[in-house]
């Protein structure tokens, strides 16, 4: 088994959902994700595939896709995801490392991954892998947070943080937490297909006294009228980027679905029992348990 992965930041056991979302707290975020996924979203589609789903807090926002494909690295989070959407021929879920996705090349109409590259120490390479299962033309929605925003400059200034949000380079403030500058993740959305065509700004009033002071509904509104600036200008904390795939890449030959994430090969055959698939070609066998694929480590 390959080893020499970056690492993962693992939800494995975590309460996420329940303690940062459920709460109430970040209802105002919330709100404003959902105003620039309907802003970007195509009006209908076929086949989602939505990385770093967790408990599946968005996936009720792609209800104009046929079918969805939830893929997270914790299969915990994978398993609360099904209790709130339940099993059904319309969700697909998947536990996989970004970092070596389980399909074949051209499979999907589009992506989302909203909160996550944060977490990823290589973000280029997880870029490479989202657009080689994106078919030609594809649309790809990104979420990243932003290291140039108002609070880092402000604090820059008033040197109160020793990094320089103006310079191209990703910063880890904390481990396997990671802002990003926004020149530099359009560049590396380029650089490997996939073309930013419009970005919006998100989380203006993320600040705890105005969440307290003001009507959630007020700052998501004020909010959605400044989302448009970030195509000009992006100093809020979070912006959202709708990037297209080129036109020039295969897609995926009806019947094909997953491959082995080891050696590549889509010749992956599911046993009578239906409780794993098997590599034809590398021997490796990947399990299916209680509805979800996995395919974190072979058995």
């Amino acid at each position: 088994m390959t080893t020499d992965r970056p690492p993962v930041c693992d939800y494995e056991g975590s309460h996420y959902q329940a303690t940062f979302w459920d709460t109430g707290e970040r209802a105002y975020e919330d709100q404003t994700e959902a105003r620039a996924l309907r802003a970007f979203l195509p009006l209908r589609g076929k086949l989602l595939l939505e990385l770093g789903a967790g408990a599946g807090r968005n996936t009720p926002r792609y209800a104009n896709f046929e079918r969805v494909v939830l893929l997270d690295y914790s299969r915990t989070q994978l398993q609360q995801a099904q209790a709130r959407l339940g099993r059904s021929e319309r969700y697909l879920y998947v536990a996989a490392d970004a970092y070596r996705l389980p399909f074949v090349p051209g499979l999907f109409d589009c992506a989302t991954l909203i909160r996550v590259i944060h977490h990823l120490a290589d973000a280029p390479a997880a870029l490479g892998q989202i657009r080689a299962v994106l078919q030609p033309n594809a649309t790809f929605i990104l979420e990243f947070a932003n290291k140039q925003n108002l609070k880092a400059i402000g604090r820059w200034l008033l040197k109160k943080q020793t990094w320089n949000p103006f310079d191209l380079a990703p910063v880890e403030f904390a481990a396997l937490n990671f802002d990003f500058h926004p020149r530099a993740m359009l560049a590396a959305l380029r650089a490997v297909d996939l073309t930013p065509e419009r970005v919006r700004a998100l989380s203006y009033f993320r600040l705890a006294p105005l969440k307290r002071l003001l009507p959630t509904g007020l700052l998501v509104a004020l909010d959605a009228l400044l989302q448009p600036t970030g195509q000009f200008i992006q100093l809020a904390p979070s912006l959202f980027v709708r990037a297209r795939a080129g036109g020039h890449s295969p897609v995926a030959p009806p019947g094909q679905f997953f491959r082995c994430p080891e050696c590549a090969s889509a010749n992956l055959n599911l046993n009578d029992n239906g409780d794993h698939w098997l590599c034809e070609q590398c021997s490796r066998r990947w399990a299916v348990r209680d509805g979800i694929y996995d395919f974190k480590e072979s058995l």
